[in-house]
């Protein structure tokens, strides 16, 4: 299963999409051989070409609102532990490192961007749960509502990788946590 940002809607198997819109023709398909639909939101497609790549079986996308309060996220993330499985989480840091970024340049950008790296890295569910709303979204990090749900998971959880990337002044942050 996959949380990512975008509205509150689900996703499910078989469908297909295209990465035409976002500038280069690649199908990818949560399942079936469905025509593809332009209409699919990026986390849904970067979810879909994520389980072709690692041949794993892909139940639904869950998109959260990125302006989600953090007692929904939280009770979100309760209600997905119920299920018996692993659990993808979509989500950019800010958009505005640098002056060629989609947002205007931010001097908070950096200092946000390394909070949420650390929390991560640390898996310090108590920390994500803390970001300030209104500075995630002044920075674009529409990731804030679907790392809130993951946060929601009840542990113990433990990170064995964490790493932090702003191509084109947009913060992606990439974490593997594991239970101990």
């Amino acid at each position: 299963m996959a949380v990512g940002d975008g509205g509150r809607a689900t996703y499910a198997p078989p469908l297909s999409g295209s990465f035409l819109g976002y500038g280069v023709d690649v199908r990818a398909s949560l399942g079936g051989d469905l025509p593809a639909d332009a209409t699919i939101p990026l986390p849904v497609l970067i979810t879909a070409w994520l389980r072709e790549r690692c041949a794993v079986e892909v139940s639904r996308v869950e998109l959260v609102p990125r302006d989600l309060p953090v007692s929904d996220c939280v009770s979100f993330g309760r209600q997905l532990a119920a299920e018996d499985c692993g659990l993808l989480v979509l989500g950019d840091g800010s958009t505005r490192h640098g002056p060629r970024s989609p947002g205007a340049d931010d001097e908070r950008s950096g200092p946000f961007d390394s909070s949420v790296h650390d929390l991560l890295a640390a898996a310090d569910v108590d920390g994500l749960l803390g970001l300030d709303v209104e500075l995630a979204a002044e920075l674009g990090a529409q990731g804030r509502a679907a790392w809130q749900v993951l946060a929601g998971v009840p542990g113990p959880w433990r990170c064995s990788s964490a790493e932090f990337f702003a191509p084109f002044g947009v913060g992606y942050h990439v974490a593997v946590w594991e239970r101990p």
